[in-house]
């Protein structure tokens, strides 16, 4: 697989749970559950399609640390609180994957960390293709 770099966003959860924010492996990117929460509270308070943005910036964000981008996706997988409202994270996801395409996973949960927290995605990316 070759090198193995991780990216750090140096939260508490990262020291307790000893986990990385993202991990490149060789031409893999793997991001790690993601979640909207801020530091008083989640972006977006309580709306899903705001809190599934959320977490698809951040990821974007992670990715461009590696030199990568939302195009290189090709998995995501969507952790919901209330599958119910499927459709609307649906609306978020497609926003940033219509022309993308990735595989993904959604899957209905009975919590998150904090009670606030709606969805957390997480995403494997490819550089290249062979």
């Amino acid at each position: 697989m070759g090198s193995r770099t991780i990216l750090s966003s140096g939260t508490k959860t990262e020291q307790v749970f000893g986990y990385s924010r993202a991990v490149r492996a060789g031409d893999f990117i793997f991001v790690s559950g993601t979640t909207a929460m801020g530091p008083d509270g989640p972006v977006g308070e309580a709306d899903i399609v705001a809190q599934s943005a959320e977490c698809l910036r951040r990821i974007e964000e992670a990715l461009a640390h590696f030199g990568a981008g939302l195009n290189t996706v090709v998995r995501t997988r969507v952790f919901v609180t209330d599958i119910d409202q499927w459709r609307r994270v649906g609306e978020a996801h497609s926003a940033r994957f219509a022309e993308i395409l990735p595989t993904t996973t959604i899957v209905g949960i009975s919590a998150l960390f904090d009670p606030r927290l709606l969805v957390e995605i997480e995403a494997d990316a490819v550089l290249t293709t062979g």
